[in-house]
């Protein structure tokens, strides 16, 4: 059962995005239980978009705006939001809203036998090009960790915030979903699918299938396969955990960033 959720938006220039998924979590987390948030992470957007989420915060008591100084990437902007979130459960999804939010109630059932619930795309309306890309990813994914999920980077993941807390993600970037689908794994989570209908962006620009990002997501996976895996001297018992300490010995919502709550 979800007793309280944190949905948790990160956003980099969503100007045209944002009030509609600020909206769409406002309805549908009412109807998933009265103890609900909204934690939306500015990461550094330069369109406007900060300062329409401190106008939507400023309206609903709900709604948490934090925002980066720098941007952070993915990774950092997810990390902040995980961090800051304050509810048992915590769902994760773009700020493009790539299925239908009334769709998220689906997944609530399955917390009643699950730690956390991935989605997967049960149709893939996008360009041949990322369709590849992922298909490549899931795949390495697969082989490198023996993580058997369909779709491992869909932006919609529902997951018990206790599980956050015993956890240490480091990814900046795009590689954060798997690193928290492999770090759940290791402290014994019980994970649960979703096939949801995907819709692709209908305003705004992805920047997460850019070749900068493909660099950075295969840099971090490799880095984790290294330190997780132990086979450099700053594996999972030393550098992690030493970081997952001084993570502990931080103020909560200031884990490792620059931000700040809204009026």
């Amino acid at each position: 059962m979800v007793h309280s959720l944190s949905i948790v938006f990160p956003m980099y220039n969503e100007k045209d995005n944002i009030e509609t998924a600020v909206t769409e979590a406002l309805r549908v987390g009412a109807l998933i239980t009265p103890e609900f948030e909204v934690v939306v992470v500015d990461d550094a957007s330069t369109d406007g978009s900060g300062e329409l989420l401190d106008r939507l915060a400023a309206t609903h008591t709900q709604v948490r705006a934090i925002h980066h100084r720098v941007n952070r990437k993915l990774g950092g902007a997810l990390k902040t939001g995980f961090a800051t979130a304050s509810k048992e459960w915590i769902l994760y999804m773009d700020s493009d809203l790539p299925i239908r939010m009334d769709d998220a109630r689906e997944a609530v059932p399955l917390t009643d036998d699950a730690d956390i619930v991935i989605g997967w795309r049960r149709s893939r309306a996008e360009s041949w090009r990322r369709a590849v890309m992922s298909w490549v990813y899931n795949r390495m994914i697969r082989v490198f960790f023996g993580l058997c999920v369909r779709d491992v980077n869909f932006a919609f993941k529902l997951f018990k915030r206790s599980f956050y807390e015993r956890i240490m993600l480091t990814s900046e970037g795009s590689f954060i979903d798997a690193e928290l689908l492999l770090e759940m794994r290791r402290d014994g989570a019980r994970f649960a699918e979703i096939g949801m209908d995907y819709h692709p962006r209908v305003a705004g620009v992805s920047t997460l299938a850019g070749n900068g990002v493909i660099v950075r997501i295969l840099s971090e996976m490799f880095r984790y396969r290294l330190e997780a895996y132990g086979k450099t001297p700053d594996s999972f018992g030393g550098r992690r955990r030493q970081l997952w300490l001084e993570r502990a010995d931080q103020p909560r919502g200031q884990l490792g960033t620059s931000s700040r709550r809204s009026a």
